[in-house]
């Protein structure tokens, strides 16, 4: 088992649990609902994430480390890229800052390609492992 990956998924999926309750309880009074909705959105793929480092980390024995490593760190780079600038997007809507939303905005896509690169990396630790 890789400790590593598995206390960091740990964290962040209690931190999931968290940010979700605070969507649910304080941000409806604070956020415009479509804003509530993308903090969600961040959340859940935050969570789906924490969970895939959780797997990796107990399965760690059966992969290759060097592709199993880089695939948890494409899921941690994601997270913070993909979930964080949700999670900032929300928050910018308070004041409509657009500029900056747009700049926020740009950040997203490259999270998302992170989660991708990090599957990626799962299969290939999956297919290179030697027996």
């Amino acid at each position: 088992m890789n400790k590593t990956f598995f206390a960091t998924g740990a964290v962040l999926g209690g931190l999931s649990v968290v940010l979700g309750a605070f969507a649910a309880h304080a941000l409806k009074s604070l956020l415009p609902l479509d804003a509530v909705a993308i903090f969600e959105t961040g959340v859940r793929y935050q969570f789906y994430h924490a969970l895939a480092l959780l797997i990796l980390a107990v399965s760690f024995e059966k992969l290759d480390a060097k592709w199993g490593n880089r695939s948890g760190l494409f899921f941690i780079l994601g997270i913070a890229l993909f979930s964080g600038s949700l999670y900032m997007l929300s928050f910018l809507k308070i004041g409509e800052p657009s500029a900056i939303i747009k700049w926020v905005g740009i950040i997203t896509p490259f999270g998302g390609l992170s989660f991708i690169i990090g599957w990626l990396f799962l299969v290939l630790a999956v297919l290179k492992k030697s027996n």
